[in-house]
């Protein structure tokens, strides 16, 4: 829950509001499925859009979907795609083709949203002076294991290096790594509640004093490819394809890919140059 922040003499201030342990966000970013940007993301929340996509089976086939796995009686062909989740810009991120190639979509997506979060923070991203921490989570991935088992990649960039680009363990060091970013680097896993921690943990080392700006998130790319389900009686995924929440007809959830990041300050340390996209909120001591 967010409201714009008062100043600490503002007179109408909340009396209970603690300042010394509230967490200013100063930027953000993310892409998500019918949404490449922030902008989009929040008018298809106002205007109740379904950013689901229903695939046909010509679409599943092309992208190499098994037949026999079409031809289920419950197979629902629908999901929270994410477009261009395949693309990079390798070279603004100093990787060469090969290395590029190998390096997983979600270390690729994260590492783009890390920089587009502290351009919308008023950061240049290659010259962040102030200590700042990662904290950001993914899923395991298509990717992932399909280059743990290509013994090409390793004979050409070494076994290590491949897991090194592709595991997920790496996805806060990497935007460390590559950004040049001195401050705590913890890739946090928890299930579905990952980013949540991630935020969390990043408003804790703020108020400890672990660092002075935090970029916190995750992302979750099973696959690039467009890609339906089986439902199984007593799963979490929708028999219909459809996510109904808070509603007497919810079934499930409908699996799906995305990527967010925040950029966090503490709200008495606040930048003033940050001033213009700053929502403070009250943070757990």
């Amino acid at each position: 829950m967010t409201e714009p922040a008062r100043k600490a003499d503002d007179p109408d201030r909340d009396p209970g509001f603690d300042t010394d342990s509230a967490i200013a966000v100063v930027g953000m970013s993310g892409r998500f499925p019918g949404a490449p940007d922030l902008a989009t993301y929040w008018t298809n929340l106002r205007d109740g859009v379904c950013s689901l996509t229903d695939f046909t089976e010509a679409e599943l086939l092309a992208d190499g979907a098994d037949p026999a796995e079409l031809s289920h009686p419950a197979h629902v062909p629908t999901k929270g795609y994410l477009a261009d989740a395949d693309r990079f810009d390798a070279e603004l991120f100093g990787f060469h083709r090969t290395e590029a190639a190998a390096l997983d979509p979600q270390h690729r997506l994260l590492l783009e949203t890390a920089w587009a979060a502290l351009e919308d923070a008023g950061q240049d991203p290659l010259a962040v002076t102030a200590r700042t921490g990662v904290y950001v989570g993914g899923s395991p991935t298509e990717h992932m294991l399909a280059a743990h088992t290509d013994r090409a990649l390793a004979a050409s960039l070494g076994a290590m290096q491949v897991r090194i680009l592709t595991d997920r363990e790496f996805l806060a060091p990497w935007i460390s790594y590559r950004l040049g970013l001195e401050g705590p680097s913890l890739t946090v896993q928890t299930a579905c509640s990952t980013s949540l921690t991630a935020v969390h943990l990043a408003a804790q080392a703020l108020l400890l004093g672990e660092c002075d700006i935090a970029l916190a998130g995750g992302a979750s790319v099973d696959t690039v490819r467009r890609q339906g389900y089986v439902h199984h009686e007593g799963g979490i995924f929708s028999p219909d394809g459809h996510c109904r929440p808070f509603d007497g007809r919810a079934g499930g959830t409908v699996p799906g890919s995305g990527v967010g990041v925040v950029v966090l300050r503490r709200l008495s340390s606040r930048s003033p140059t940050a001033t213009r996209s700053a929502r403070s909120c009250a943070a757990a001591p």
